[in-house]
């Protein structure tokens, strides 16, 4: 059985169901624990039961350590601190054989099996972010991305997954800081500190908005398959990591940063099902419980969907900022890189 565990408030709710029914359906034999962090996501799952889903309260999972460091950290940082204290928590207390780490933000189109299958005899599996060459934060952000780490509960795993811990509760910050970051670049040194580490190798394990520009994409047989443009290699997409995607008031989403170029071919690919599917969601928890901020709803977006009035306030702005933009250059990047749409014009 694959194992995996993933942590969320009630903002990212909806998320996290539709990351849980991606497993149901594409996942053979699969667990999904759940650290909520606020009583609305427990309670929530504590009165909407799902059959391969356990939910875990904030107040089973914190020990000493966390909560010793959680007034030092700000919401998103005590998340990123608590990462590998949650796969710790759910091996050792459901006796489990290995647990993945996944972010909450993802969506599963085929098995995850092949990933860690390709582990071998390894113990620990790590995902490189893959950045297109223009995106590329490896200096800053790390190689590797904290949305599918897998261990093992062998001797090296947990060798591994300890000291990741500790590290994690020692420094665990929204900062770049002597060759730290969040709990991110600490997978840096892996390969070389510890025994028994895998670089996934499987491009469809990891498509994201910073590596998606390498790739086509086509559906064939109900399955989506890449084809990586530098070498014509296919692969079969396995998840996509919806980062920073985001809701706003009066209906809007925000697909992507759009320092990001995401092309006609990946919106309709993977976006706007993903966003049907949210906002599917989001309709079955308003029903049972209305209160929830089930979307992570912001306040108002900074811009509409595209229109005259949208065009008018980038050329405006530009204009303001700088004399030079008075012939609309920049705007014309703007209007391709513009995510704002309408839910219901999915």
């Amino acid at each position: 059985m694959l194992n995996f565990v993933t942590l969320f408030n009630s903002g990212y709710l909806t998320r996290g169901l539709v990351l849980y029914q991606s497993l149901e359906k594409q996942c053979a034999n699969f667990h999904l624990y759940i650290v909520a962090f606020d009583a609305a996501t427990f309670d929530y799952f504590t009165t909407n039961p799902q059959e391969h889903l356990t939910v875990i309260s904030l107040e089973q999972f914190e020990d000493d350590e966390l909560k010793r460091v959680k007034s030092t950290r700000s919401v998103a940082e005590y998340c990123w601190t608590c990462t590998a204290s949650t796969i710790l928590y759910c091996i050792t207390n459901f006796k489990l054989s290995n647990c993945t780490y996944i972010d909450a933000d993802m969506r599963f189109y085929s098995d995850p099996k092949v990933l860690v299958d390709e582990m071998g005899n390894d113990s620990v599996l790590i995902t490189e972010h893959r950045y297109t060459a223009k995106y590329d934060q490896s200096i800053t952000s790390g190689k590797y991305c904290v949305q599918f780490v897998t261990f093992k509960n062998t001797v090296d795993g947990m060798t591994v997954l300890n000291w990741w811990r500790n590290a994690c509760i020692d420094w665990c910050y929204n900062r770049v800081e002597d060759g730290k970051f969040g709990d991110q670049k600490y997978l840096d040194s892996w390969t070389t500190k510890f025994k028994g580490v895998h670089e996934l190798k499987h491009l469809g394990g990891g498509i994201a908005p910073w590596n998606v520009q390498q790739y086509n994409f086509n559906k064939k047989n109900n399955k989506i398959i890449g084809t990586e443009i530098s070498s014509g290699k296919t692969f079969e997409a396995v998840f996509f990591h919806y980062h920073s995607l985001k809701f706003f008031e009066n209906e809007i989403v925000l697909l992507s940063d759009t320092m990001y170029d995401l092309t006609a071919n990946v919106i309709d690919t993977f976006y706007k099902e993903y966003v049907k599917e949210i906002n599917s969601q989001y309709k079955i928890v308003k029903r049972a419980a209305p209160a929830i901020n089930a979307n992570g709803v912001f306040g108002p977006a900074k811009y509409l969907p595209m229109s005259f009035s949208t065009l008018k306030k980038y050329y405006l702005e530009n204009f303001r900022s700088s004399k030079k933009n008075v012939f609309g250059l920049k705007v014309l990047q703007q209007i391709k890189n513009h995510y704002y749409f309408y839910l219901n014009s999915f």
